[in-house]
């Protein structure tokens, strides 16, 4: 035992019958050892060479010992095994799961990128990079799918939404924003589902000012977006599902345009308000006598000042009754140019859009993609698409484990469940092997999904 070791021990005298001494000596060791499933991952989706490829190094090659490749994918990794800040890079750095992930010898192979060195590289970031790098996470994500369904899909649905990203600093392009109620940023998060698949792959992450309006930014990533998909799907119908904050006659021309369907909230204005009290009072006597929440279905044609011509306006029409409080008129519209009717279309596809706030969740919650605390807006915006990136690899992971205990969980479950097991190395000139808990609860759906990702039976 070392003297640094045994700096690390620890006694616990009377845990049991025996004193027992916790001691952090093991040199080929790591906590993260399932987590070689990332890498089989990823070099199926090409998603980190896909990225590396987007950018042009131009440091000094002679003075380069972390290339961009490696810092990308150990940034990457770093995030899906829960370490989001450039600071865990230190103690990571001879971590043998993170250097095997990176294709380096785990006993003998060179130390990862320290925490100045990621920060280095984080600050690098222009606008041009980033723009880059954005095209090249959703040319990945496309093209992985193109391969897996054959380019054939009979639906597309692109879903895009707003969410908040909280500052408790002096980030660049930070600003309160009254509707959240704090200082922030407000990225753009945008999602595809193929036919009835329960999965919303993410495929793009825009960061924006906290004052930018809830369509900024929306137009450019439609049009990156929507032809990438026809042309790797050339047969499918795509569907744009969007909430009321989009809603704008610019939009509107774009998407009929592009010949899309779109279904897309719309806020209240005075002539939809008297088209909704038509249907209101058709259920108010209903509402009023079983003091229940009661609704109904309508629709109607509205045209704006700004519109070319008339659309075809979905209304929800709700009187909600909750105890102790008078019956509310709650009416909510929606344009759409679908040709169903309008309950099964407010219903079964506007409402469906909602699922995408799980996907959220896991962002913020699993993966902090709010962990903008760079002082420059770029790093910030690197870092949400390096998140990104590290969000397709457990979504992927997710429908490798479609058969297994794990095809619905979430992010933090994946990673607890599969990834956060002791291992032990040894490696010998033929070989590495890692050792792994045989008590692990999860045997059976890790070589599961270790199969599904290229493994071989051994």
């Amino acid at each position: 035992m070392t003297d640094e070791s045994a700096r690390q021990t620890v006694l616990f005298p009377d845990l049991c019958d025996k004193p027992v001494v916790a001691t952090f000596d093991e040199p080929h060791s790591s906590s993260d050892g399932g987590a070689i499933l990332l890498n089989a991952i990823d070099r199926q989706l090409r998603l980190t060479a896909y990225l590396a490829a987007a950018v042009t190094d131009a440091r000094d090659p002679a003075k380069v010992q972390h290339g961009l490749r490696d810092l990308i994918a150990q940034r990457i990794y770093g995030i899906a095994c829960g370490y989001p800040d450039a600071n865990d890079a230190d103690g990571l750095a001879d971590d043998p799961i993170q250097k095997l992930l990176l294709g380096r010898d785990p006993a003998s192979g060179a130390r990862l990128a320290s925490q100045p060195t990621v920060s280095r590289f984080e600050n690098r970031a222009t606008p041009r990079w980033l723009y880059r790098l954005a095209e090249a996470l959703t040319d990945a994500i496309v093209a992985h799918h193109q391969h897996r369904l054959r380019g054939r899909a009979r639906r597309i649905t692109v879903d895009l939404d707003v969410t908040d990203d909280p500052t408790h600093g002096a980030q660049q392009l930070t600003f309160f924003n009254g509707h959240y109620d704090t200082w922030c940023y407000l990225p753009l998060v945008a999602f595809v589902t193929f036919d009835d698949e329960p999965e919303q792959h993410l495929v793009a992450a825009v960061l924006r000012p906290g004052n930018a309006a809830a369509s900024d930014g929306v137009l450019g990533l439609l049009k990156r977006l929507l032809p990438r998909l026809w042309r790797a799907f050339p047969g499918a119908r795509i569907r744009v599902r969007l909430d009321g904050g989009f809603a704008g006659p610019l939009l509107f021309d774009v998407l009929e345009a592009a010949t899309v369907e779109y279904v897309v909230a719309m806020g209240e204005t005075p002539v939809l308000t008297r088209e909704a009290a038509f249907y209101l009072e058709q259920i108010r006597d209903t509402a009023t006598a079983a003091h229940e929440t009661t609704k109904t279905y309508g629709e109607c044609r509205y045209r704006t000042r700004s519109w070319p011509h008339e659309r075809r306006v979905i209304i929800k029409a709700e009187i909600v009754c909750l105890a102790g409080r008078a019956p509310q008129d709650n009416p909510r519209f929606v344009v759409t140019n679908l040709k169903q009717t309008p309950g099964w279309i407010y219903e079964q596809v506007y409402c469906a859009r909602g699922e995408i706030e799980n996907r959220i969740k896991e962002l913020h919650d699993r993966l902090q993609i709010d962990r903008t605390s760079c002082c420059r807006f770029w790093p910030n915006q690197l870092r949400v698409l390096l998140t990104a990136a590290a969000y397709v690899l457990m979504q992927e992971l997710r429908r490798r484990a479609a058969d297994t205990a794990y095809a619905r969980a979430q992010v933090t479950t994946l990673r607890e469940g599969l990834f956060k097991l002791g291992a032990r190395f040894v490696v010998s000139v033929r070989r590495v092997a890692v050792h792994l808990p045989a008590t692990c609860p999860s045997i059976r759906s890790w070589r599961q999904i270790a199969l599904a990702c290229g493994a071989s039976p051994g």
